[in-house]
């Protein structure tokens, strides 16, 4: 069974390559792009990594930070959360080659993200 811990983290960015110079210079993050999904991501020391979302994901919007959760299964836990009041606002959707995502509300009207991870099997 997953723990449900946080897997991911998207910070909001116009520009995704210049927010990853940035945190790199302060921080020390190591930051790369995904060339096949022209995805810049970033890995914090000893921390979560994430990327930055910039205007062409379905995700951006300037102020706000999008947390995605592990789970094992997408379906059963959006059936879940729309049971305890949340809404699902993203369904399941493949990021090729890495895994699966969705994006639901919870009763309080924030947004966060599911992430399952493609098995390497």
């Amino acid at each position: 069974m997953t723990e449900h811990s946080i897997s991911h983290i998207e910070i909001p960015a116009a520009n995704p390559n210049e927010a990853g110079t940035f945190y790199h210079d302060v921080f020390d993050w190591q930051t790369a792009t995904n060339q096949e999904h022209n995805y810049v991501k970033f890995q914090a020391a000893g921390g979560l990594g994430g990327g930055f979302a910039g205007p062409g994901e379905p995700t951006y919007k300037p102020d706000r930070l999008m947390v995605y959760i592990q789970t094992d299964d997408i379906d059963t836990t959006l059936a879940k959360i729309e049971a305890h009041g949340g809404k699902t606002v993203l369904p399941k959707t493949e990021i090729p080659h890495v895994g699966w995502w969705a994006i639901f509300s919870d009763p309080a009207g924030n947004h966060l993200g599911l992430f399952i991870r493609r098995s390497e099997k």
